[in-house]
């Protein structure tokens, strides 16, 4: 299961990147309070999250129900923006870039910063290691939404061109199932609301 962090006070305003120090909003904590509640019934095996302090915040509730704690995992973290990072996304969307950000982003390596390729190649690389160390399980990853999308599209078969089409907004549920010598399927993209527990087999 892949959780997108909650809501920050610049949350559709600055591309905040890596930069330390944002936290959720109140707002915020409430729909990780939220994503805790959808995932009542869940027999959940572990709990991972990037290092951000946005998507360690939203995995508390989560971690206080279930008494597990959650693991940081340095590859679930957001993309390297390079010198993007902190910048306003209204003046990023008059850059001549951001078309190919939209339109290729394959091609596309931030200045100073990270390539979308590496990222979704670091991103997958981490999902499929963290699920291989709980065969059978459910593992509940916090991240962000380019990493997040980036994983989306390689379980659906979609190249990463394509992978801004696909939508995760703050503190959405996306659900993959793996099952050894199967392709991935896609059980819930974009989830924000109703219990989760039925996707689990009894």
């Amino acid at each position: 299961m892949l959780v997108r962090h909650g809501v920050t006070p610049t949350t559709g305003q600055v591309l905040p990147g890596r930069a330390p120090g944002l936290h959720l909003s109140d707002r915020g904590r409430e729909q990780a309070q939220h994503v805790a509640d959808r995932l009542q019934g869940v027999p959940i095996s572990a709990i991972y999250t990037s290092p951000m302090e946005r998507t360690r915040e939203t995995a508390e509730p989560t971690e206080r129900f279930t008494g597990l704690r959650a693991h940081v995992e340095q590859d679930l973290i957001e993309c390297d923006f390079g010198d993007w990072t902190g910048r306003n996304l209204a003046d990023l969307m008059k850059l001549p870039e951001w078309s190919t950000v939209q339109r290729a982003p394959s091609s596309f390596r931030f200045p100073n910063g990270e390539s979308f390729s590496h990222m979704q190649a670091r991103t997958v690389d981490a999902v499929d290691r963290l699920r291989e160390a709980h065969p059978g399980g459910v593992v509940v990853c916090f991240s962000h939404a380019d990493p997040l999308k980036a994983v989306m599209a390689h379980a659906l078969g979609t190249h990463l061109d394509l992978f801004q089409r696909i939508v995760i907004d703050p503190c959405s549920v996306s659900v993959i199932a793996y099952h050894p010598g199967q392709a991935p399927q896609v059980l819930r993209t974009n989830s924000t609301d109703g219990p989760l527990s039925g996707l689990v087999p009894s």
